[in-house]
């Protein structure tokens, strides 16, 4: 029974070992920014599309959240004070309808700001900044083939070649059908995947933490899911690739996540926004798959294996895609197995 125990402890402490230092890799890997100042350098376009979302994201969206808690709210609570202790103790009384007055209309000017300002200048922002992160995803990725085309594909060099995956897809039409279809279900798994994480925020005790271990998932395959599809990786085949490399990307969206993790959701957002496209870029330049391809083995001995991340997000999909009619079924379903 010892003997036992003691290898289980040794093969528990192998896997552990193995897993946080593929962990520490990948988020060594994300952080690996002078990419995107090599990147930058080598495209005017990227550059430009890069400027313009920390222009919108950077000093536009987060500039007037800081000076709306630095400058609009104090000079609210100046002009309508809140604190009783202003006001004399045999006044209170006859003030304190005037103090409910100034709370109200301090509240109701700042509700107006987010009206009219904040929460349109959100939805603007998250539609021109999606727009922008496809363009720099694109300028990256061919700034990357221009100079080093092995580097934005490498694993076409091995066995596990992602094009290779592609030489069975249908061409014409029907692969612009199967694309599109691909296109849909990945965006259906994704945001199932979002309620996965958004559910687990929840959980008592250890809520947070795997809040954070699935956001972490989430950021990461957001910013490879552009090189891939660029690279016209199937979606099957990109999930494959992710759960088998579980620890490594657990560790490249680990520094996404804590830009975020502490902050409210507006400032999280804005600081999102302007990190997101500096980790595509990262992921762009990123030889993970080389990399990994050339540890399957050590892998494979230290017996991590591949684990379903995105198995309860696939089967919420695909009890959603009965909602559809049957042929929309049928092509979702083929393009995924493709």
């Amino acid at each position: 029974m010892d003997s036992a125990a003691h290898a289980l402890i040794k093969v528990v402490g192998e896997k552990s070992r193995r897993a946080s230092q593929l962990w520490l890799e990948g988020f060594i890997d994300a952080c690996c920014l002078h990419r995107v100042i090599i990147l930058c350098r080598r495209s005017k376009k990227l550059l430009i599309r890069t400027g313009q979302c920390f222009l919108l994201n950077g000093l536009i969206f987060l500039g007037s959240l800081l000076i709306l808690n630095s400058v609009i709210i104090p000079t609210l609570q100046w002009i309508l004070p809140d604190q009783q202790s202003v006001i004399n103790s045999h006044k209170l009384n006859a003030f304190g309808a005037t103090l409910k007055l100034y709370s109200f209309l301090r509240l109701g000017l700042i509700q107006l700001f987010y009206l009219f300002w904040f929460y349109p200048m959100y939805i603007f922002s998250f539609i021109l900044s999606n727009i922008w992160y496809n363009d720099i995803a694109k300028h990256g990725f061919a700034a990357m083939e221009q100079s080093e085309p092995t580097a934005a594909n490498p694993s076409t060099q091995n066995e596990g070649s992602f094009n290779t995956a592609q030489t069975g897809k249908s061409i014409g039409l029907g692969r612009v059908v199967i694309g599109i279809g691909e296109q849909l279900y990945s965006l259906l798994l994704i945001n199932s995947f979002f309620l996965e994480v958004y559910a687990t925020g929840f959980l008592p005790l250890v809520g947070k933490t795997l809040n954070f271990l699935l956001l972490s998932w989430m950021y990461a395959y957001y910013c490879f899911e552009y090189k891939w599809n660029l690279s016209d990786v199937s979606l099957d085949r990109r999930l494959d690739f992710f759960e088998s490399n579980w620890a490594f990307f657990a560790g490249f969206g680990s520094p996404c996540v804590l830009a975020i993790f502490f902050f409210s959701p507006l400032v999280s957002y804005a600081v999102m926004a302007i990190l997101f496209p500096l980790f595509v870029l990262t992921a762009t330049g990123s030889v993970a798959e080389q990399d990994i391809y050339s540890q399957r083995a050590t892998w494979k001995c230290a017996g991590l294996g591949r684990l379903p991340i995105f198995y309860a997000a696939n089967t919420l999909s695909m009890k959603l895609l009965t909602l559809f009619p049957h042929e929309s079924q049928e092509k979702m379903q083929q393009s995924k197995d493709l």
